[in-house]
């Protein structure tokens, strides 16, 4: 696993409510008890990740939320300010340019600009240094919009490097791209849960950014694993038990929670047998955890994982 957490830039991706903001912090908390100093940047989400770390909300700008780790809420907005001030250098320079009425009106109506300030802005803190040559950060963390629209971010500099004139916008774009898509120093993690709809959305996440963007995709993440409750043998006998109880059986809720739980131990190892059939990449498996409410120590559990 020390492959992952030697990257540089991460990318976090998968379909809605599989736990990438979870998996996210579990890397952060990884790569931070490793000695790496770490930024988890969320895309203009509905943020979990201060609920998640026990810490105060994530705002638009980057803030410290656990020894080595730094994190932000990317909103469109900020991230270009802030972009637009990394590329540029000079604030006075940036309100000449971006808070001019014309070139606002402009910047706005370009496709995709928006997702180019977010990525942008997370790429440049994988690579700008410190006052002492130190990288800033030794490890970006981009918790990505879901499947669809994390593709769209991710298909945008290739867009800027086919249509924009050469210049700065351009030359950011491809020296973004060269990082995205070097194996050693970025890796896109692709989060999934061990049911039917989200392995196939994966599989097929998989195969845009395999062979439409050819980036590098690192590991494949499956969250929330149930451990096996009951021998495979044992299963079809549980699955007809409530159905050959008589009425008012004492054990009839029983009987219906174990035929849930065989049946669902059923299509959590179709998912994983399909996930190491179909997708040639190393894979995490993450477990569900049963408690009360997930917070810190349960993050720092499953970050044990990517140890």
């Amino acid at each position: 696993m020390s492959d992952l957490l030697d990257r540089r830039f991460i990318v976090v991706i998968g379909k809605g409510g599989v736990g990438k903001t979870t998996v996210s912090a579990a890397l952060a908390v990884a790569a931070a008890k490793r000695g790496k100093r770490v930024l988890v940047a969320m895309c203009n989400s509905k943020e979990r990740l201060s609920h998640l770390l026990e810490v105060p909300p994530i705002g638009e700008h980057v803030v410290n939320v656990l020894p080595r780790i730094d994190a932000v809420n990317m909103t469109p907005s900020a991230a270009l300010e802030e972009y637009g001030l990394l590329v540029l250098k000079v604030r006075v320079l940036y309100k000449a340019i971006f808070e001019n009425r014309i070139v606002s009106s402009f910047l706005r109506g370009v496709p995709g600009l928006e997702a180019w300030s977010m990525l942008g802005k997370a790429y440049f803190h994988a690579t700008i240094p410190r006052d002492d040559g130190r990288p800033q950060y030794d490890l970006v963390i981009l918790d990505a919009p879901s499947t669809g629209h994390g593709l769209d971010m991710l298909r945008v500099p290739k867009v800027i490097m086919d249509v924009a004139p050469p210049g700065l916008l351009r030359r950011e774009a491809e020296n973004a791209w060269t990082l995205f898509s070097d194996a050693k120093r970025s890796g896109l993690v692709l989060v999934t849960l061990p049911e039917d709809m989200p392995t196939n959305e994966t599989i097929e996440l998989h195969a845009a950014i395999t062979k439409e963007l050819k980036l590098p995709v690192a590991k494949i993440v499956v969250n929330g694993v149930y451990p096996p409750l009951f021998p495979a043998a044992d299963h079809s006998a549980f699955a007809a038990l409530p159905a050959a109880l008589p009425a008012g059986s004492p054990i009839t809720s029983l009987a219906a929670s174990s035929r849930a739980r065989v049946l669902r131990e059923a299509v959590q190892a179709t998912s994983l047998a399909r996930l190491v059939a179909e997708l040639p990449v190393a894979r995490v498996e993450l477990p569900y955890l049963f408690v009360p409410e997930f917070r810190r120590a349960a993050v720092e559990a499953l970050a044990a994982a990517f140890g």
